[in-house]
């Protein structure tokens, strides 16, 4: 598993001209999907997220999780997050999972946080998005599970 952590004041993804999800201040997060993921994987990553000192403390310093902060989350399936750009010109998109392994992995993440007492808001597996953000800092982190 695969994701790119970033910061956010604000964040909205949009299907269609509709907004399905949307937050005001946390963590967005680009999440790709290879084949052997499992759930054990799942739990590593929302565990690594939930804690990550990324925030500003009272002396200016990244020392606070988005627990601590109680900031939300915008999730966002990313399979693009797993093609291999090294040899041609057209990304090769063979190390990401299956749409059926993908989407419940993706899910498994998404409910992990949850249970961690984090709002998580999603956009819409496998649709074309429009993802907006204002990026904190900018502060954005890959965050992987092997």
């Amino acid at each position: 598993m695969r994701v790119v952590v970033q910061r956010a004041k604000d964040a909205k993804v949009t299907v269609a001209g509709e907004v399905v999800g949307e937050i005001d201040f946390g963590l967005v997060l680009l999440v790709g999907i290879t084949h052997d993921d499992t759930e054990e994987d799942a739990a590593f990553v929302a565990d690594k997220i939930a804690h990550l000192r990324i925030f500003e403390d009272e002396h200016g310093k990244m020392n606070v999780s988005l627990l601590d902060v109680g900031g939300s989350i915008l999730s966002i399936s990313q399979f693009t997050l797993y093609g291999d750009c090294r040899k041609g010109r057209r990304p090769n998109f063979m190390d990401a999972a299956k749409p059926e392994h993908a989407k419940q992995m993706y899910e498994a993440l998404n409910e992990q946080l949850r249970q961690k007492g984090i709002r998580v808001e999603t956009g819409v597996f496998g649709a074309m998005m429009d993802v907006t953000l204002t990026n904190v800092g900018p502060v954005t982190l890959i965050v992987e599970s092997k």
